[in-house]
């Protein structure tokens, strides 16, 4: 029993060095992520993530994929638009996928990717298009169905028996963005926050830098030539994490933070502290006349899929003209939200980073929150080897490092990699 508890408060004292270490670097300023190249050695990362080369009419969908962090340190990733899931070790050798089989046993045909683990044993899912989340143990077998009538940005696990839920509606006039608690046992569920926004002044502010086309044989192309466009603004989701046993609800357009208890009461309001950022006009027509430029260069196969090559190129024609002449309506700078989005790191502090100003820099800002709830210092996090993309789904805090799938920069076949980074200066 002594060397049991003598164990204990070794690991609590190593934990706690560990944390004070974390922020020592982001104190420091410049955060740099450093591959372990160790972990996952071996991998045939061709073959483990062949899914890479999925399309859907002729758009890449390959990296659509999400991983979460199960309590021995293992790793599983979702391939969205499949039905199977990739399990990793603690090393990061990849061990299998596997499937989720229903009460008869039969693999599901249709699953969503897993957003968490609840219980310390079972995976949630966000919910299909039918409204169900499905629940299953580590092994793929059946659990429970949790019931979400509404569509998710955001599911993380508050406790045992509650999970947070970031949903939205649409409704005859409006959207609508709320912040629920789900309880898991009983699927009982409380709205703690919400925020209703006009429709049609939100379609009516999209309908720049948005463009649609779409085909006789009923398939479309869309793209946004403004990076931030659908993050802009006042219906930007809101953000949460789970702190010291408290959900912090973090709104991006106004610059809210609000602490609740994990039974949903409202115990602190706050604000950030510092000033939110803006694309001025002349950024604006940059970013746009290179959205023409590249849109002009760009090669699609005959066998796209899509339509024939009169049809695609009436199609280009029409969306050029439309770029071009929003390029001449741009004349109002784009408010940011105060953040982009939120990790919490392996220490209880929330990481909330900016937007980036330019894209394709890998260079990200970040504002270091305490668990106490207090703003410490400005970091920025760099990595030389691979593209970051900063996302809570596809990066990850355990022990003082950061697990990720990320982009190799420098790599034959398949880039996607799950990597391990160690936090350095």
């Amino acid at each position: 029993m002594k060397r049991i508890a003598s164990a204990l408060i070794i690991s609590l004292l190593a934990m706690s060095m560990y944390g004070q270490k974390l922020l020592d670097i982001y104190k420091k300023g410049t955060v740099r992520l450093i591959p372990d190249t160790e972990y996952g050695k071996g991998n045939d990362w061709n073959k483990v993530f062949k899914t890479w080369y999925d399309t859907i009419y002729s758009t890449p969908m390959g990296s659509r994929k999400s991983l979460v962090i199960m309590p021995d340190g293992s790793v599983v990733v979702s391939h969205r638009y499949r039905n199977f899931y990739s399990r990793f070790s603690p090393s990061g050798r990849f061990e299998k996928e596997f499937f989720v089989t229903g009460q008869k046993g039969l693999p599901y045909k249709e699953i969503t990717e897993i957003e968490g683990v609840i219980n310390n044993g079972t995976f949630f899912t966000g919910p299909d298009n039918t409204g169900n989340a499905l629940c299953f143990d580590f092994n793929g077998r059946y659990v429970k169905t949790l019931r979400l009538d509404y569509m998710i940005s955001q599911m993380i696990p508050l406790s045992r028996d509650k999970l947070a839920v970031v949903g939205w509606v649409i409704r005859k006039k409006s959207f609508c963005d709320f912040v629920a608690i789900v309880n898991y046992s009983d699927n009982s569920q409380k709205t703690i926050w919400q925020n209703n926004i006009d429709k049609c002044e939100t379609d009516k502010n999209r309908k720049l830098f948005n463009y649609t086309y779409s085909f006789k044989n009923g398939k479309s192309i869309s793209m946004s030539t403004m990076p931030y466009l659908n993050s802009a603004g006042l219906s930007s989701p809101p953000k949460i994490g789970c702190v010291s046993d408290k959900l912090i609800v973090s709104i991006p357009g106004t610059g809210e933070i609000l602490t609740y208890s994990l039974t949903g009461e409202l115990l602190t309001k706050s604000r950030i502290n510092w000033e939110q950022g803006s694309i001025s006009v002349e950024e604006q027509k940059e970013i746009q006349q290179t959205a023409i430029d590249n849109y002009k260069h760009r090669n699609i196969p005959a066998n796209n899929g899509l339509a024939s090559p009169d049809e695609l190129k009436d199609a280009d024609n029409q969306i050029l003209r439309q770029m071009q002449s929003d390029l001449g309506r741009i004349t109002l700078p784009i408010p940011l939200p105060a953040f982009s989005t939120i990790i919490k790191d392996s220490d209880g502090n929330l990481l909330y980073f900016e937007y980036p100003k330019k894209e394709n820099a890998n260079k990200f800002n970040v504002r270091i929150c305490e668990n106490n709830g207090r703003f410490v210092c400005q970091s920025t996090f760099v990595c030389e080897e691979y593209e970051l993309n900063i996302n809570p789904s596809k990066m990850v805090f355990r022990d003082g490092y950061i697990y990720g799938l990320q982009i190799l920069k420098k790599a034959s076949g398949v880039p996607l990699r799950l990597v391990r980074f160690k936090v350095s200066n």
